[in-house]
């Protein structure tokens, strides 16, 4: 069934991609040219000067995707509770806000477990141990770290709502968004994580995470299989 899917469906749209982006000078920081979807999302909704929420950022730029908007003039809000990559905001993106800590359900604080492959750090004890299982990688150590919820940190930094959330946050991504007050704010686009991550093929489509958006009215615009970006529908249904 995955083989088929990425056959039929994935396959299709990455070759469909490269033959609209090859030889334009076209450049895409995220894993699977994510950027670029949401900005022809964003572009088709008339936002031009886009603000951003790039929660669990990981790297200024390597698969970064709110990198490409800054390097077009767009300013946001980047977290991320890693205190060595964080350093890296702060050097490379220094226009932007860059927060380091976690984002949870409450505020508080909670054990970030720093993972050998540090696209795999979280604040999931359950995760981290279960990727430490595979024997590939290693807890490296953990670090009590300062959680905000989403819900504060867009009332604190934003004077208006972003237009775009890019979220991953290795194994607590549905209970941030569950968190999430959509009634008071409201993103034109999220691109999210919606595949669990494993190394003996048992990785798993997290639908609970899709059926969250769709019930919050987002439809689904666009998906990588890896991450699916959800636009709201309100606004796509008024776009010119």
């Amino acid at each position: 069934m995955l083989k088929n899917f990425l056959r039929y469906c994935v396959l299709p749209f990455v070759r469909k991609f490269w033959r609209r982006t090859a030889g334009t000078g076209i450049t895409s920081y995220s894993q699977c040219g994510e950027d670029l979807i949401v900005k022809h999302v964003l572009g088709v909704l008339g936002i031009s000067k886009v603000r951003y929420l790039d929660v669990g950022a990981h790297h200024p730029q390597y698969l970064s995707n709110s990198y490409l908007f800054y390097a077009n003039g767009a300013r946001g809000v980047c977290v991320e509770p890693d205190p060595a990559l964080f350093q890296e905001f702060v050097v490379q993106r220094p226009d932007d806000v860059n927060l380091n800590c976690g984002v949870g359900a409450e505020s508080g604080s909670a054990e970030f477990y720093v993972m050998s492959t540090s696209t795999l750090n979280t604040f999931s004890k359950e995760e981290a141990q279960r990727y430490q299982s595979y024997g590939t990688h290693q807890i490296v150590k953990t670090l009590k770290m300062e959680l905000r919820t989403i819900n504060d940190i867009l009332e604190h930094y934003f004077s208006s709502c972003p237009h775009f959330v890019s979220l991953d946050v290795e194994g607590l991504d549905y209970v941030i968004l569950n968190s999430m007050n959509f009634e008071r704010f409201r993103p034109q686009v999220f691109c999210l994580e919606t595949l669990s991550f494993t190394e003996d093929k048992s990785e798993r489509k997290l639908t609970e995470i899709i059926d969250l958006m769709h019930n919050n009215g987002y439809m689904t615009y666009a998906d990588t299989y890896i991450n699916t970006i959800f636009v709201d529908k309100t606004a796509w249904e008024k776009r010119a």
